[in-house]
């Protein structure tokens, strides 16, 4: 059979063992964790690397990291490195993993980079946590005040129609309003709906468009309260890939490709592409951040040291984790503050409706009087 056609039901088998895997569950960070971690502990203690593998792959909870993981097995039992063979599933095997390993396997030290691959998906989750966490329960007030608004304007407004119809020409403007908003929600509610989720969806299109993403990624740069949050976490984020890449064997330019695959932000991208490219002409990664604006002071000068001194991989790495703990201290102030605020418009727009109903009913009372 000619070689050619080998190669390509190779090359088909391994997508549509991709595929396969991708329709029973796509895994999640932390299968792939679980993954690592236990990868790098088997080794440890003696294993060699296809048995390991193959032991992992049936220990795997979800369908879809078990196949990946057999034929990750079967590539090497076949001969491939792991980094090749963890290199066929991008969307899994992030280029970092795949750098790393591959470094490491040419070092000698697997081992412990698995380990610290391991360390640096849980410093990345609890980030993610950290972020997350401080968006969540303002974003649950929010959701819940709008609910409380829809309720009390289309349950408890129509009750009082026929109490307000003799007095609707000395209503005040506020209640007038809300009994207008009230009816349009009762007679029109599948038409503002549609309209609602069309919104969105044509929001989520247009931010998608390349352009445009990257314009609201570089105004999530300039926005006053948002700026300092958004490069703390990009710096975090990049610094850490970038630091343990380097100190690890991987070479510059991909290292820096490596950081910039887990950055989500365009902006920050471009400026990690930029950097790349000067240190292909023959400048410093330091001559790189210290032309970009978005560098705080602190990572310029601390990125210049450590380059001057040969101990850029142990600065990068400080200079992550300072970044990781200001950022987590930064956004629980902001949940902190964000509370009581929240709370406070709640209180605002129901006292708003609340006098809407409230006001009406004393004018009938005095009248009746």
């Amino acid at each position: 059979m000619p070689i050619e056609t080998v190669q390509r039901r190779r090359v088909a088998e391994v997508r549509t063992g991709e595929w396969r895997a991708m329709l029973a569950r796509p895994p999640d960070p932390t299968e792939r964790r679980f993954f690592t971690g236990r990868l790098a502990l088997l080794l440890e203690t003696g294993n060699a690397l296809h048995p390991s593998l193959t032991l992992l792959a049936r220990q795997s909870a979800s369908r879809g990291m078990r196949e990946v993981v057999e034929r990750v097995a079967r590539d090497v039992a076949e001969g491939l490195s792991l980094a090749r063979a963890l290199g066929r599933h991008p969307t899994i095997f992030p280029p970092v993993h795949v750098s790393l390993v591959g470094a490491a396997e040419r070092g000698g030290f697997l081992a412990e980079a698995l380990d610290r691959l391991t360390a640096l998906e849980e410093r990345r989750e609890r980030l993610r946590q950290a972020v997350t966490n401080a968006a969540l329960y303002p974003a649950f007030l929010a959701v819940f005040s709008v609910l409380v608004v829809i309720f009390i304007l289309t349950v408890v407004f129509p009750k009082f129609d026929e109490m307000f119809a003799a007095i609707r020409d000395r209503l005040p403007a506020t209640t007038v309003v809300l009994m207008s908003v009230s009816e349009a929600l009762r007679a029109h509610w599948e038409l503002i709906t549609g309209v609602v989720v069309a919104g969105i969806l044509a929001a989520r299109r247009v931010l998608a468009a390349p352009g445009v993403r990257h314009a609201w990624h570089g105004l999530m740069l300039r926005l006053p309260g948002l700026r300092t949050l958004a490069v703390e976490l990009y710096l975090a984020q990049a610094l850490r890939v970038l630091g343990l890449s380097l100190g690890h064997g991987v070479g510059i330019i991909e290292s820096l490709s490596a950081a910039r695959d887990v950055v989500g932000n365009e902006v920050f991208r471009d400026l990690l592409s930029r950097v790349g490219r000067g240190v292909e002409e023959g400048r410093t990664i330091a001559d790189g951040f210290e032309r970009a604006p978005l560098m705080p002071d602190l990572a310029r000068q601390m990125i210049a040291t450590g380059e001057a001194s040969g101990s850029l991989p142990v600065v990068l790495d400080r200079l992550a984790e300072h970044y990781e703990t200001e950022l987590t201290r930064r956004l629980g102030l902001v949940a902190r503050l964000a509370e009581p605020l929240m709370l406070l418009v709640m209180g605002v727009l129901v006292g708003v409706i609340v006098s809407a109903l409230i006001l009406p009913i004393f004018q009938l009372s005095r009248a009746v009087g």
